[in-house]
Order: structure tokens, then C-alpha cells, then sequence
């Protein structure tokens, strides 16, 4: 139950992050500069979501109450586990967007110039 809770938060936080990064990335055309503003500018929902759900399980994870010593583990288990989701989601995630992207669009755009050259009349540096 833990687990789907965090994968659950981890997995709408990652996809708000991606999302935005995509749209940047239609504006700049530049893969780094997109998940670096998708991080900065996400990182304030991304950030409250996973508070709401930590500031949720600390009674559970504090295990006051008859039973509680009972669910206390579990608490505790999802509070870290939406901590590293967290730094994963506003450090990893833009990163690997970034990687992916920006290797994809990189042979598209040099060889997009050296076609515009051509047609321009232009030599390329390669020949």
C-alpha cells in the first residue's frame, strides 16, 4: 500500500515536470535549457504535493494511539519514500529528460545546417 502511494505521487509529480519540459522545449529548442526551467519553475508544485502527503503521514508514522506501533513502520516507509521521490522527480528526472532530447535533436539541427548551407550556395566546413 506504501509503495503504490509514493509510486502513485512520484509518477504525477514526474509527469507534471515532463510536460512542461516539453513545452519548453517547443519554445527554446534546446533540450538542457527546457529541463532546467521545468525544474525551476516546477519545483514549487512538485514540492507542495509531496509536503501534503508527508504532513498527511506523520501522525501515522508517529504511531501514537492504541495499534499504532502497528502502522508506524508503514508511515515511515512512505515518508522516505516520497522524500527520494521528490529529489528524484526535481533532479533526475529533468536530467534525463535533458540527456534523451538533447541526443535526439542533435544530428536533426547539424544536419538541418549543412543541408540550409547547400541550398544557400554555401560550402560546410567539412569539405
Amino acid at each position: 500500500m506504501g509503495s503504490i502511494m509514493c509510486m502513485g505521487v512520484a509518477t504525477a509529480n514526474s509527469i507534471l515536470v515532463v510536460s512542461f519540459a516539453k513545452e519548453r522545449l517547443a519554445h527554446h529548442h534546446d533540450a538542457l535549457h527546457a529541463a532546467i526551467e521545468s525544474g525551476y519553475t516546477r519545483f514549487r508544485p512538485v514540492l507542495m504535493t509531496a509536503l501534503a502527503m508527508i504532513i498527511g503521514m506523520v501522525p501515522m508514522a508517529l504511531g501514537m494511539g492504541e495499534g499504532g506501533e502497528q502502522n508506524a513502520p508503514l508511515g515511515r516507509a512512505v515518508i522516505g519514500g516520497l522524500l527520494v521521490a521528490t529529489v528524484a522527480t526535481l533532479f533526475f528526472v529533468p536530467s534525463v529528460f535533458s540527456l534523451l532530447h538533447g541526443m535526439r535533436k542533435r544530428p536533426d539541427a547539424e544536419m538541418g545546417h549543412e543541408l540550409s548551407l547547400e541550398l544557400l550556395g554555401g560550402k560546410s566546413n567539412d569539405n
